[in-house]
């Protein structure tokens, strides 16, 4: 069992897209907008649409399936990674991942990104546990 939507959900991709990045990247959708509208019009709701309402939504795997496996996919591409492996290590929590699991799964993609890409995400993870800590003083 998944907590993905059906198939026969009768919203458009992009409508459960932005329902699901709402959910695990508050204002992701805004803030890419605000980023790249001028240059790349439409690419955020093309990115929701795409990533969150086509790939997230999938029937097949939990959201915290698909949180672990894009975070070791990040972690093992290296450092150029890494605003990307913030935003989804902090969307990993909100889906219930725990920082052991985290730095689990990154850990074990030092096997095939290598040691200082696995070293480098970890220091990713400490910060964003850094900074859910900080926002809980």
């Amino acid at each position: 069992m998944t907590d993905t939507p059906s198939n026969n959900d009768p919203r458009t991709t992009t409508e459960i897209g932005r329902a699901l990045a709402e959910t695990v990247n508050p204002g992701m959708e805004d803030t890419l907008e605000a980023r790249y509208g001028h240059l790349l019009p439409g690419m955020a709701e093309s990115i929701v649409d795409f990533a969150y309402g086509r790939q997230y939504a999938r029937p097949g795997l939990s959201m915290r399936e698909r949180r672990l496996a894009t975070i070791a996919a990040l972690a093992a591409q290296g450092g150029q990674t890494r605003p990307q492996l913030k935003l989804n290590i902090a969307s990993g929590r909100r889906v219930g991942l725990t920082q052991g699991e985290i730095a689990e799964v990154i850990w074990q993609m030092a096997l095939y990104g290598g040691l200082p890409a696995s070293i480098n995400a970890l220091n990713t993870a400490i910060e964003v546990f850094f900074e859910e800590e900080s926002d809980l003083k």
